[in-house]
């Protein structure tokens, strides 16, 4: 297995080896940890059964159903992630966001597998969560260290239901005006990697909707601010789709979004998740430090 890495900051390709064949106990713990070093790992030309694919998700942790949107008929725990040539409107992912960190324990990561992909377009971006804390400047850290962040499924909700022609189109069948996920959930805003013990902002723009402690107008400047910062360019990796490909993310150590930019084409991906420890296991304690290293862009 060899890693080559896309960027200065995130992600890395992966060669050398083939998933479709069983994953040692060993080799599910070398990935974790190489997750844990890239936030996302590719890989090309694997093809995956939807039972391979579910065998490497276990690799990361346990399956996890998502919530709100319907799954493939008889695999609960897989999202068939389809926009037809002909389909207008807006494309699921199409947003930076964490995926579903409004509920009490996020995807720790997920797996996106392609099986049909246009000729053109349909990139997904990722960003690191930990570059864009530790450059973050220090009174935006001292803001956010042992502050709670509010978040809202808003796109599932009665009051920030999105515009239809935003949403994404019929292929992809989600559950609407949810009242419930208008609850807000606390999240600590700063989070610290298990395994390598890096801090990151766990915030997004799709979700939060302010800052404990602040009203939704006093956030929105901030929040604003802090999302530009963690959306550089420098501390994002673009990955270019092919038939067979996989990408594996740690969902709450990164922000994705998905390009919409493939009109008149097919494209067509499998989807699993995976649980791990919830935000709030992983709270940066105000007396520990913020961590920062200022200036730097580069994984340790």
């Amino acid at each position: 297995m060899e890693e080559h890495r896309l960027t200065g900051t995130i992600g890395a390709e992966i060669t050398g080896i083939d998933l479709r064949q069983p994953i040692s106990d060993d080799l599910a713990e070398e990935l974790r940890h190489t997750l844990a070093r890239h936030q996302v790992l590719f890989f090309r030309n694997q093809h995956l059964s939807l039972d391979q694919l579910k065998a490497l998700t276990r690799a990361f942790g346990p399956l996890m159903r998502l919530p709100y949107v319907q799954p493939l008929a008889g695999e609960p725990e897989v999202i068939r992630v389809l926009k037809e040539a002909d389909e207008p409107g807006g494309v699921f992912g199409g947003d930076w966001h964490t995926d579903f960190s409004f509920l009490e324990q996020p995807p720790a990561g997920s797996i996106l597998s392609a099986e049909v992909v246009p000729t053109h377009g349909g990139d997904t971006v990722w960003v690191n969560q930990a570059v864009a804390w530790e450059t973050l400047p220090e009174p935006l850290q001292q803001l956010l260290a042992g502050r709670d962040a509010i978040h809202v499924g808003k796109p599932y909700g009665v009051k920030w239901a999105p515009p239809a022609k935003e949403r994404a189109g019929a292929s992809i069948k989600m559950t609407r005006g949810d009242p419930e996920a208008d609850s807000e959930r606390a999240h600590p805003a700063v989070i610290r990697h298990p395994l390598t013990g890096r801090a990151a902002a766990f915030l997004n723009p799709l979700y939060v909707t302010r800052l404990d402690g602040l009203t939704e107008a006093e956030s929105r400047p901030i929040l604003d601010q802090i999302q530009r910062h963690a959306t550089r360019p420098e501390f994002s990796c673009r990955f270019r789709w092919s038939a067979g490909a996989l990408a594996i993310w740690d969902n709450l150590f990164t922000q994705h979004y998905a390009v919409n930019d493939y009109q008149g084409h097919r494209r067509l991906m499998y989807r699993t998740t995976f649980a791990g420890p919830a935000p709030r296991e992983l709270a940066l304690s105000p007396t520990s430090g913020t961590g920062a290293r200022r200036g730097s862009a580069s994984l340790s």
